[in-house]
């Protein structure tokens, strides 16, 4: 439910709505995309890059100390739902938004955002608590399906004066307007949802006692760091991680700009291939799941990571709408089953018994968002110096094969059944 809750800010805000809006009311006085922010000369595109990653590196430079530390004591549950609310107020506030004060606009973004990405780190830690490992791969494609299917639900619901606007004429909003009323409602069916989830979680009531030592932290970090040199295979599969998801949070979110800055496609037809992406995700958590009771995880990964590289291979040629919905199909396919799958790997090779999941979990918090900063950095940096966002997305098929060539040697790799 937890996954039902804020997988919303990921669709509705960063990848959907934001982008767009953010292109509409980011421009300059003669309405071009060359921005002023704080001084400096930047496309606005490039600014919204630059923004995701800001907001990933400062979640993923604290996570490993946070997680840490709520390993001592009951902090995972107090953690999650701090970052749950501090993510869903500030989402909410970038109703008020409206492009004449840039930086306080981008600040609320990236506090909102770094609410949705610290949360998620203990989130995903509850995971090997609340299940077996033979489960894990099913109870993780299962949340990201939640996830995906709350998100579109939510998403229609704001869109419907655009998808049905005859039925909706009386309401006289324009896009700017529904885009403000998302964010609205965004906050509001994350905290709706995500404190009842947190609440249901189980307690570590019996080390509630323990305050905060600094000491005590960084013990609990060395003791992590070591875990993960001493458990075989870990840190090779860490390093495909990294390279595999810094491809697949780029795509995810800056989808939405590369259809509007080099297909010039509307607003409408953008979110259509947004909702198009997370139905397809949908099946393709669910299957690949499935598939992996077969093949082994590790092999499912080498195959979407192939299906990755065509896919942004071809995205240097698409040339019409059409082919980026078809294209969007693809994305959303693996996207599905590289996120649930990755999730699902990290957890099996965790042990039961160690009490620092949460601390295990930062460090791979830490990759996921660093991995998420390189990511949309070049993709930025790139879309800068070119002027073209097609090299852009044809670069990120080289952090693909990096990680297929790392998680190649582990394809046999089966995680202990319990």
């Amino acid at each position: 439910m937890y996954d039902w809750a804020n997988s919303v800010y990921s669709l509705v805000v960063i990848s959907s709505l934001f982008p767009i809006y953010f292109g509409l009311v980011a421009v300059n006085a003669n309405g071009g995309k060359e921005v002023e922010f704080f001084g400096f000369s930047i496309l606005n595109s490039a600014l919204f890059s630059f923004a995701v990653s800001f907001s990933f590196l400062l979640a993923g430079i604290a996570s490993p100390f946070l997680t840490a530390l709520a390993d001592l004591g009951d902090y995972r549950r107090k953690f999650l739902r701090f970052f749950c609310l501090l993510g869903a107020i500030s989402c909410m506030a970038l109703a008020g938004f409206s492009g004449r004060s840039l930086e306080i606009g981008i600040a609320l973004f990236a506090i909102a955002t770094i609410g949705f990405s610290s949360s998620i780190v203990f989130y995903n830690s509850f995971l090997p608590t609340i299940t077996s490992n033979d489960q894990l791969d099913r109870v993780s494609a299962r949340g990201f399906a939640m996830g995906y299917l709350g998100s579109v639900l939510l998403l229609v619901v704001i869109l419907l004066p655009v998808l049905a606007p005859s039925a909706f004429h009386w309401l006289d909003f324009s896009f700017l307007d529904i885009c403000r009323w998302g964010f609205i409602l965004t906050g509001l069916w994350w905290m709706g949802f995500g404190l009842p989830a947190i609440s249901a979680l189980p307690s570590e009531a019996e080390n509630s006692s323990i305050r905060f030592d600094r000491r005590r932290v960084w013990v609990r970090l060395k003791i992590a760091l070591h875990l993960l040199q001493l458990i075989p295979g870990l840190l090779r599969f860490l390093s495909g991680f990294f390279w595999f998801n810094t491809g697949v949070q780029t795509i995810m979110y800056l989808a939405a700009v590369f259809g509007d800055q080099e297909l010039h496609l509307p607003a409408e037809k953008l979110i259509i291939t947004i909702l198009i992406l997370q139905l397809v995700a949908i099946f393709g958590a669910r299957g690949f799941a499935a598939l992996s009771s077969k093949i082994g995880s590790i092999s499912v990964l080498l195959i979407v990571g192939i299906i990755w590289i065509s896919a942004t291979v071809a995205a240097f040629f698409v040339s019409n709408e059409f082919q980026f919905y078809g294209l969007a199909a693809v994305v959303g396919l693996v996207m599905g089953g590289t996120q649930s799958m990755m999730r699902s790997v990290f957890s099996g090779f965790l042990p039961k018994e160690e009490n620092t999941k949460s601390a295990l979990f930062g460090f791979f918090d830490l990759l996921e968002k660093t991995s998420t900063v390189l990511g949309t950095l070049v993709f930025g940096i790139l879309n800068q110096l070119t002027g073209n966002m097609r090299w852009s997305a044809l670069s990120l098929s080289l952090f693909f094969l990096l990680g297929i060539v790392l998680l190649w040697p582990l394809r046999k790799w089966r995680q202990k059944m319990e």
